[in-house]
């Protein structure tokens, strides 16, 4: 059922029924355009309330349509719309708990609008990469003025019922304890011989000196938006509610909606949306499998990555207890967690009462049998198999039956880990990416024995972490860190080539990432790489890696915290500075290997570092490590800023077409290190049948 109707006395009432937010979709429009026609046809009925049933008068387009012919189909959104402002019947909008989006445009349509407190009152679609396309940008500005509606399109960030109580959007706000729909059956009672029928289209916006402001807006938002285009079209369609008649600005702003609908930077953010929310999805795993409680959690290692998991743990309200080999390091590991709940307290982000709940659920032992009768215990020790052999089988004796172990490993083998166990069902790997307290990703490794309602547990508990839960096979390196090293190898052989950190970092970071390879390494600390190249050249003494990065870390450079790797740092500065010592070696080892310098465009640059990534991510899907490319995708832009604009790597590889790209890697063929660009099968048969990662 997508929307039911009533009539109570006089009044018809139309319930949007479309779980969980009422999405506007086809049949759920069509079901509401039925609905107003027959309380216009039905004498004995004098006003419509419209309003929605569960959790949501309406969360705007219906998601499952997105991007489909029912999208657009009739009677579309603004028919809708159109059905109940031209009602001859006055048409009440009853919100409440969520009306956003398509949901409060439709609002904007109706006669009225009467809702309860705590209602969240948004237009989002900016975080789309588009703009209100059903007569947001010209209603709103009508009844909230222009500065305030130009706020709330461009940022897209809900407010509260209460906080519009006195502006013209709301006709009246209820008490917080009345029942909505016998209050907006009052309220239409009232109303309903009321004429001639208030119509949001035909208010005027008043802003003296408008340009000023209008134009004051542009270059704020063109300073802030970046790449993104949507902010400032959404800028230049309200300024239509002002400058152009009701009828002309609805055409702006459709016009401007279907150009945003077409721009790559908006089909990322899309794709990005629709990516997170299947992410959790595994098609062995049914929604109903049974989970465990995790109501105590314990965290193996008070170390910066141990610290930071725990913090998760509490700031979502779960007790922990963080346990360590000597005193020092858990006194310390204590004491760097609040200090960075002071820091946040400081800023403003947290009260007192909240500083002093979550320093509470945190305790600290030596001891592995205080740990025993935790729900989930979560390995975060130092990257070396001995080292968690030797946790995880006091784990296995210390942990009550149907306790979650869990590894924090980026790199290791989650099966030989689960093996040195007697309960391998038991035992699942959880990637936390630094600082784990703000990183959004959760690599979540599915071992060979990790039972279903173990991972169906860590993806429900991702999410109660606020994380982005991605799930990953067993690898060397999983999905995030496999695929980073073979970006990391090209930045090695680019410096061989003739390129200098700088150089390289610069172009990866005009391109749209956040931080380039070479200032990457020396934020988390060149020694990691150096130590995972060492076992490779024991492993896979087949592969071949520049040796600048260990000649680099031969001079104990290893980034910020010795204060000099690639780069030169500062006392109390974390600038990077070219450094001639590096630059020198760098160059020296280019004529030791009888490497003729060259130049290198900022192009072959990117393409090399990024296509070496979408290579070996065509082989990861093809192996079945990663479910899904947009799985990939989720967790370059969520775990090692990918910018967001270009969607991910996968998707990057789409819009640049396949056929493109494997182009690119059979020219770099031909080059220095050759060998690394062997054409993963997956990626030549899609670009072969003219298919895509995400098609």
């Amino acid at each position: 059922m997508s929307a039911e109707y009533l009539v109570n006395g006089s009044v018809a009432v139309i319930t949007l029924n479309n779980p969980p937010v009422n999405g506007l979709g086809l049949a759920t429009r069509a079901a509401a355009v039925d609905g107003i026609k027959r309380a216009l046809a039905d004498d004995a009925v004098k006003a419509i309330v419209i309003t929605g049933a569960g959790k949501a008068f309406s969360g705007g387009a219906d998601i499952k349509e997105f991007n489909s012919p029912k999208a657009l189909a009739e009677p579309s959104l603004a028919t809708l719309i159109a059905t109940a402002e031209g009602s001859s019947k006055p048409v009440v909008a009853a919100i409440h708990s969520v009306c956003m989006g398509g949901g409060l445009e439709l609002a904007l349509g109706c006669h009225y609008r009467v809702a309860l407190p705590g209602a969240q009152i948004a237009l989002p679609e900016v975080k789309l990469g588009l703009l209100p396309g059903a007569g947001g940008t010209q209603r709103l500005p009508r009844v909230l003025g222009l500065e305030m509606a130009l706020n709330m399109i461009v940022s897209g960030t809900p407010v509260l019922s209460e906080k519009l109580a006195k502006t013209a959007l709301f006709d009246e706000v209820f008490a917080a304890d009345a029942d909505l729909l016998t209050a907006a059956v009052a309220f239409a009672g009232k109303i309903a011989d009321a004429r001639p029928l208030p119509k949001v289209r035909e208010r005027t916006v008043d802003y003296p000196n408008h340009e000023a402001f209008l134009q004051f807006s542009r270059n704020t938002v063109k300073a802030m938006s970046g790449p993104f285009p949507a902010p400032l079209k959404c800028v230049e369609t309200v300024a239509a509610s002002v400058t152009m008649k009701f009828d002309d600005g609805i055409k702006f702003e459709r016009e401007c909606f279907l150009g945003l609908m077409q721009t790559t930077e908006s089909k990322a953010l899309r794709h990005a949306f629709f990516a997170e929310r299947v992410a959790s999805k595994v098609p062995d795993v049914p929604a109903d499998t049974p989970t465990r409680a995790i109501k105590r959690a314990a965290v193996i290692g008070a170390g910066t990555m141990g610290g930071g998991i725990a913090m998760n743990f509490v700031n979502a309200g779960i007790p922990v207890i963080l346990l360590e080999t000597k005193q020092e390091a858990l006194d310390k590991g204590l004491a760097t967690i609040r200090k960075n709940y002071e820091n946040t307290m400081k800023k403003g982000k947290l009260t007192q009462d909240k500083f002093d709940q979550r320093l509470a659920l945190i305790s600290g032992t030596l001891s592995y049998e205080e740990i025993g009768q935790a729900d989930i215990v979560v390995e975060a020790v130092f990257e070396d198999m001995g080292v968690k052999e030797t946790v995880f089988r006091k784990l296995d004796e210390v942990m009550k039956p149907g306790a979650i172990l869990a590894s924090n490993t980026s790199t290791l083998d989650l099966n030989q880990i689960a093996n040195f166990t007697r309960r391998p069902e038991d035992v699942v790997g959880t990637h936390f990416f630094s600082p784990a307290n703000v990183m959004k990703l959760l690599e979540i490794v599915r071992g060979a024995k990790t039972g279903k309602d173990v991972l169906a547990t860590t993806l429900a508990l991702s999410k109660k972490l606020k994380k982005t839960g991605v799930v990953s096979g067993v690898c060397d390196g999983f999905i995030g860190n496999r695929m980073i090293e073979q970006y990391s190898r090209q930045a090695g052989f680019l410096l061989e080539e003739g390129c200098l950190p700088e150089q390289v970092d610069k172009a990866v970071e005009k391109f749209g990432f956040a931080m380039g390879p070479f200032r990457m390494g020396d934020l988390a600390g060149n020694d990691i790489g150096w130590y995972i190249r060492k076992r490779r050249y024991v492993e896979s003494p087949q592969i071949s890696y520049s040796k600048t990065a260990d000649l680099l870390c031969e001079l104990g450079r290893f980034g910020q915290k010795t204060g000099a790797g690639w780069y030169d740092y500062k006392a109390g500065d974390r600038k990077a500075y070219p450094s001639e010592l590096v630059n020198a070696m760098i160059v020296q080892h280019s004529a030791d290997l009888g490497v003729a310098r060259r130049k290198v465009s900022d192009q072959e640059i990117v393409e090399r570092l990024v296509f070496s990534m979408v290579n070996e991510a065509a082989l990861i899907l093809e192996e079945g490590i990663a479910m899904r490319a947009s799985d990939i995708d989720m967790v370059y832009l969520t775990g090692y800023g990918f910018p967001l604009f270009r969607g991910g790597p996968m998707f990057y590889a789409d819009t640049v077409g396949l056929p493109n790209v494997l182009a690119a890697i059979e020219q770099y063929a031909k080059g220095h290190h050759g060998e690394a660009w062997q054409a993963a099968p997956l990626l030549v048969k899609l670009a072969s049948e003219g298919k895509s990662f995400n098609g």
